[in-house]
């Protein structure tokens, strides 16, 4: 099991950037493939990035070529890089962890972007 915090959201303004952070507290995080969702207001959550446990990423939509997904296993740490932010990035920003039928989820951390 894994415990998940997620820290780095705040304002932004469009064109700016943030990186997010994810950290584990207890765990063998190494194990876990890791990915960074993310909810806009009145929406479901999805996917944005992921990392596999190998280090092989994946993109999904408006974030591809934007958007960073790295992980440091040394830190226990996971970190989503946000470059080029547009008002629609905006929303909470969840890390989880997925190992088979198990999943982690943190608390959230809130991305706001606007001028």
């Amino acid at each position: 099991q894994v415990q998940l915090v997620e820290s780095g959201g705040g304002l932004v303004q469009p064109g700016g950037s943030l990186r997010l952070s994810c950290t584990s507290s207890k765990g063998r995080f190494e194990l876990y493939s890791m990915g960074w969702y993310r909810q806009a207001p009145g929406k479901q959550r999805e996917l944005a990035a992921a990392i596999t446990m190998g280090g092989s990423t994946t993109y999904v939509g408006a974030v591809k070529g934007r958007f960073t997904i790295s992980r440091d296993n040394a830190k226990n740490t996971m970190y989503l890089q946000m470059n080029s932010l547009k008002p629609e990035d905006t929303g909470v920003y969840y890390c989880q962890a997925n190992r088979g039928r198990f999943e982690y989820w943190g608390q959230g951390t809130q991305v706001t972007v606007s001028s």
